[in-house]
């Protein structure tokens, strides 16, 4: 199956992540800095987590993560793309162009349709016109940080934050399979 017939089956996923401010409340910490539970990274814009999301063709997340805020978006995605299935086409942009990520994904039966960055030398095959379905993923997090609480992290513990974001997909799920009439 060529990458252009999977794309007309819908067996597209793509990866990317998204950047929230915690709130005050959520940075209190013990003396000495910030407890790894509470994935919590230090930025010139302050405390920071990443939220990470791996969504399928409509727009709709298949699964999450957290990191740091400061983190590299290339850490987590062996965690969120160890799960592909067969003539899959991943969509990413050029953070995931790592050849540790193309090869984890093509080990997996699936095609890496991944941006080069411009410093690489061998530049991989890339088609724009399916890269352009990306807008999707970009579309997940502008619907996901119309929850309050998600947009701004309240909570504390990195666990908490990562439940009130898996809440918040399943009501995206929901509302997206509710009959209409």
């Amino acid at each position: 199956m060529d990458a252009i017939t999977a794309a007309h089956h819908g067996d597209i996923q793509m990866i990317d992540s998204t950047s929230v401010r915690a709130h005050q409340q959520a940075a209190t910490a013990k003396k000495g800095g910030v407890d790894a539970d509470h994935c919590l990274g230090r930025s010139r814009g302050g405390l920071t987590t990443k939220i990470h999301a791996v969504v399928d063709a409509q727009g709709l997340p298949i699964r999450l993560g957290l990191t740091t805020g400061q983190a590299h978006d290339g850490q987590i995605a062996y965690t969120l793309l160890n799960q592909l299935g067969p003539h899959t086409i991943v969509l990413a942009d050029k953070a995931y162009d790592a050849d540790r990520i193309r090869q984890l994904i093509q080990d997996h039966g699936a095609t890496p349709n991944i941006p080069p960055k411009s410093n690489r030398r061998w530049k991989p095959c890339f088609s724009r016109r399916l890269y352009r379905e990306r807008n999707l993923i970009e579309r997940f997090f502008s619907k996901l940080k119309h929850f309050r609480r998600v947009a701004t992290r309240y909570d504390k513990l990195a666990a908490n934050f990562l439940a009130m974001v898996q809440l918040a997909s399943m009501r995206l799920w929901m509302r997206a399979n509710e009959p209409t009439g």
